[in-house]
């Protein structure tokens, strides 16, 4: 894949991921190569690998269309979340020695009240930078690559969560009640709590609607400049 493509790879998962483009959309090569001064080679190689990567469809005499939400699909990949995060915390709180990426995690999450975050977006990629290390701290670099393309390809719904407070606010208290258990050696809870927060993630994939993806668009005033 050319440099260029790449660029153009990277541009338009941004924009699928943050909500530019929405589920549903089509997607135009004359546009996104004249919005990235570049030909509509390199933007047609993207878009093939975004079409493998399950990021768009390609529609008959149509061009692209963004993929549609099956929702059944990311209920599927919490589930594996489930399996990959649930076996790492087990082999962490097996581990002789406790890696240095659990003390990184309890100067963010084991704070005060006063101290807790309540930006969503921010809060958002903490989320998902929480859950990617517990996965890396057990050096399993295959499990963290796996771990990785799911975070990616749940992004867009997994951000919809840290829109409302309450949300924000029980997630500090979940993951905070996770990591003790890690920290203390305990797999057993450390398991079920960590099993029942994605389970409680993964229901609230069952009440998103295309309206509130609208609502949960972020402005990409800074896309001029990418």
């Amino acid at each position: 894949m050319s440099g260029t493509a790449e660029r153009v790879y990277d541009y338009i998962r941004d924009d699928i991921v943050r909500g530019r483009f929405l589920p549903g959309a089509h997607l135009r090569e004359t546009e996104i190569a004249s919005a990235l001064g570049t030909s509509r080679t390199p933007v047609r190689e993207a878009l093939l690998r975004l079409q493998r990567d399950g990021y768009v469809d390609v529609l008959y005499r149509s061009g692209w269309q963004v993929r549609p939400f099956d929702f059944k699909v990311f209920e599927n990949l919490y589930d594996v979340r489930i399996i990959l995060e649930t076996s790492a915390v087990k082999r962490l709180c097996e581990m002789e020695t406790l890696p240095q990426a659990l003390a990184d995690l309890k100067r963010i999450w084991l704070v005060s009240a006063a101290e807790r975050l309540d930006d969503g977006s921010t809060v958002s990629v903490l989320d998902e930078r929480f859950h990617e290390m517990l996965v890396e701290a057990t050096g399993n670099t295959e499990m963290a690559s796996i771990h990785h393309g799911i975070t990616e390809r749940i992004r867009i719904i997994r951000r919809l969560d840290f829109t409302k407070l309450p949300r924000i606010e029980a997630t500090y208290t979940e993951h905070g009640k996770i990591l003790r258990a890690v920290l203390q050696r305990r797999a057993d809870q450390a398991q079920m709590l960590l099993k029942t927060h994605i389970e409680e993630s993964k229901a609230e994939v069952r009440k998103i609607t295309l309206h509130m993806l609208h609502t949960a668009r972020r402005p990409l005033d800074d896309k001029a400049a990418d």
